[in-house]
């Protein structure tokens, strides 16, 4: 692995800062005897090569940036080794794969945000707003996101309600088969394979896989590549404006990747694509 210089700095950088921050008696190593030797604070390189079961050395190329393209599990164990957090896991696989990770570090990531998110979402009128975890459980939500559905009662899981709930398949998301199955089921095979251990996520799989309906065409959308529903528009029946449309607008809180911050604005009548068509400046002869 060949690092810009920029990049190896960086990397040094996370790695031994993380390192100083750890006790190496809470990682099972004896306290230190006055005198001679190494006086550095936290866990050695060759502490970490052990912890990490490499033979000596390996850690000490890694952290230089010489340790050709690092594997999925050492960059793993050495993340979990040094207690890194989510941002600082994909910082580590930017740095040392040019990649983003393929899953996440930590199993509750994105299962919670901090509590003032509620006031946010409280703040915010004329348009439906909601916070869901990375298993789509809904953590806040706004009068107005209440007043979409019949009896004014969110589910508890919109994933679930959207690709399971009878009623919503076929009185709320209107064209639900062709215009919003497509591009929800990818989503929840993505979560599944970002969090392939999540217990939850996999029940609600299989209980899609289950469904006589949804199963079949969960099955189809397996290979196809996510559609973000971020800025897209989908026919919806609100219980109380009726048949229109839903532009969807995504955000993820900083402190909790996966977790989504849910803006649904709703429009009667025909689509903003077709009341706003797509600008474009006139062809040159």
């Amino acid at each position: 692995m060949q690092l810009a210089v920029t990049d190896r700095d960086s990397l040094k950088q996370l790695l031994r800062e993380r390192r100083a921050a750890i006790d190496p008696m809470s990682a099972g190593f004896p306290r230190r005897i006055p005198g001679p030797g190494r006086r550095a604070a936290g866990l050695s390189q060759e502490q970490m090569d052990e912890l990490l079961g490499r033979t000596p050395g390996t850690y000490n190329r890694f952290e230089n940036g010489q340790l050709a393209k690092p594997g999925d599990d050492f960059l793993t164990s050495v993340a979990r080794t040094l207690r890194l957090n989510e941002q600082e896991w994909t910082f580590l696989w930017r740095l040392a794969r040019k990649v983003n990770p393929p899953f996440t570090l930590h199993r509750d990531s994105g299962m919670s945000v901090p509590g003032v998110w509620q006031r946010v979402v409280d703040e915010i009128t004329g348009v439906m707003a909601y916070i869901n975890d990375v298993e789509w459980n809904l953590l806040a939500r706004n009068d107005d996101f209440c007043r979409l559905f019949p009896r004014a009662e969110p589910p508890a899981n919109t994933m679930r309600w959207m690709l399971l709930d009878e009623e919503a398949r076929t009185e709320v998301l209107l064209e639900w088969e062709s215009r919003w199955a497509p591009v929800v089921m990818p989503q929840l095979r993505h979560a599944m394979e970002m969090r392939p251990d999540n217990p939850a996520l996999g029940r609600l799989e299989a209980d899609v896989l289950d469904d006589p309906v949804a199963g079949p065409i969960y099955r189809d959308t397996a290979s196809a590549p996510v559609p973000y529903p971020d800025g897209t528009e989908r026919p919806i029946n609100h219980a109380i404006h009726g048949p229109g449309w839903v532009t969807t607008c995504v955000a993820e809180p900083v402190t909790s990747p996966g977790a989504r911050v849910m803006l649904l604005l709703y429009t009667p009548g025909i689509s903003l694509t077709e009341r706003h068509p797509v600008l474009t400046a006139p062809l040159k002869s």
